[in-house]
């Protein structure tokens, strides 16, 4: 019971905060037990949450989840070892801001996990297409047979 215990604040916290109606959000989980625990499934139940299951001894096949667990793994800053629960718990909430707001990814576009989660691609793309028209009437040589 102790997992569901910090799952349910977290959880219920993140919806409410993102306002997500219900019957909208899926959950994708791996096959630990508490991602298996029957109070875990009650609470995405009451949620409205769909709950899906990784495929069974396949460790891989939530290629976002593997890229940002790669890409908190390989951090310069990541220890070797956390001196307590607190100093993880402090690392990854710097970790995981700076990872949504501030790392640019390629897989999006070079843009942040925020901007794409609030919408604001269209804008975005719209900047930098100005930025480029710009550069290239400013110097049309510099881009070889086509405009930006």
């Amino acid at each position: 019971m102790g997992s569901i215990s910090l799952f349910k604040p977290l959880f219920e916290s993140a919806v409410e905060r993102h306002a997500v109606p219900k019957d909208q959000l899926t959950l994708h989980a791996d096959r630990a037990p508490a991602m298996k625990a029957k109070a875990t499934a009650l609470l995405l139940a009451d949620l409205g949450v769909t709950k899906s299951q990784s495929r069974p001894t396949t460790s891989d096949d939530n290629p976002v989840s593997e890229s940002c667990i790669k890409t908190l793994k390989y951090q310069p800053q990541f220890p070797k070892l956390f001196g307590s629960v607190q100093d993880a718990k402090a690392f990854c909430r710097s970790f995981f801001e700076w990872y949504n707001r501030d790392h640019h990814h390629l897989g999006i576009g070079l843009m942040t996990p925020d901007q794409v989660h609030y919408g604001q691609t269209d804008a975005l793309h719209a900047a930098r297409q100005k930025t480029l028209n710009q550069a290239f009437s400013a110097n049309p040589n510099r881009f070889v047979n086509k405009t930006p």
